[in-house]
């Protein structure tokens, strides 16, 4: 269960029956740093919250991110000032290996791996829409500048004893890429390939997260190596994914977060959670996994889950 802080604080009791009954397989371990991450602020609370690259945001309420409306880099001219923020290069690598001794869980790092988010978060969504396309040399730079810094991410965690590295980037509307797939393949695929090789070199897993209608590159996923890919596949043709990648990428949840969680009956929740497993098991390859978040009900994340006890109980 991915669990937002707001329901936590919406639902406190409710979460930690779920948590109880339903504890998880797949944990991520904490930022655990030398030094203090350079932020101000609360990612989650009302207000304006500035991350460790500087990016801006204002939260309107708590529990929940806010949205970056304001450029870092509003001119290529400030690329000279701009820091990548080498206090999450420098990992307490005891903390985070005792960490991994401590639990039998599958673990994957504490810091998300997101180039495109980052570069929007840096320049704006608008902006960055407009850099894709006129690939002006600052903006060539700038990719150059996260890149670069996201190697170091990379490896700097795989040395730890994790189980697998975390990747984040929406690409996807609900209707389709955000941008040509020409543009990912040619700028941001190249990036995720050498994420991937530095993960294998220490034997990690690597793992997605990638919101929004992506089939076009899930392709180009399998073939950079991602092991597991969180994804919405309820805004996707599920027959379609079930052709063309079924038993070749594991399927990390979810279950329908816009319309199931928050207004599903038991029944629409178990035909759900039923037509994950018939598209997608392959003998595996599917993650139960579902997203805690606003507007869903706690009796409908624990039916996903119960379900998902029902379904694989049977089957053994």
């Amino acid at each position: 269960m991915w669990l937002l802080p707001w329901a936590e604080m919406k639902f406190p009791l409710e979460t930690a029956n779920i948590r109880e009954r339903y504890p998880d397989d797949i944990i991520q371990v904490p930022g655990l740093y030398q030094k203090p991450l350079p932020t101000i602020g609360g990612k989650y609370t009302k207000g304006i919250y500035q991350d460790e690259w500087g990016c801006s945001s204002i939260n309107m309420e708590d529990g929940l991110m806010g949205i970056v409306n304001e450029a870092v880099v509003k001119d290529w001219s400030d690329l000279s000032v701009l820091r990548p923020p080498e206090e999450t290069l420098m990992l307490d690598r005891d903390a985070i290996n005792r960490f991994c001794r401590s639990t039998d869980k599958f673990t994957y790092a504490g810091s998300i791996v997101r180039p495109f988010e980052r570069f929007q978060f840096i320049r704006t969504m608008e902006q960055s829409f407009i850099d894709v396309l006129l690939e002006e040399d600052g903006y060539l730079e700038l990719l150059d500048i996260m890149h670069t810094h996201f190697c170091k991410e990379v490896e700097a965690w795989a040395q730890t004893d994790i189980d697998a590295i975390f990747l984040m980037d929406d690409w996807g509307t609900q209707q389709g890429l955000m941008v040509s797939p020409d543009v990912f393949r040619k700028r941001f695929k190249p990036m995720y390939q050498d994420y991937a090789a530095i993960a294998r070199i220490y034997e990690k897993k690597i793992f997605m997260h990638s919101d929004g209608y992506i089939t076009e590159i899930i392709e180009d996923l399998i073939e950079v190596g991602i092991d597991a890919l969180n994804s919405q596949v309820f805004c996707m043709d599920m027959e379609e994914l079930s052709r063309r990648y079924r038993g070749r990428i594991t399927f990390w949840g979810e279950i329908d977060r816009q319309d199931i969680l928050p207004n599903g009956n038991n029944q629409q929740i178990r035909e759900a959670v039923e037509k994950v497993y018939h598209y997608l098991y392959d003998g595996g390859g599917v993650i139960a996994q579902c997203e805690f978040g606003p507007g869903a009900k706690p009796e409908n994340i624990a039916k996903v889950f119960e379900t998902w006890n029902r379904i694989m109980n049977y089957k053994l």
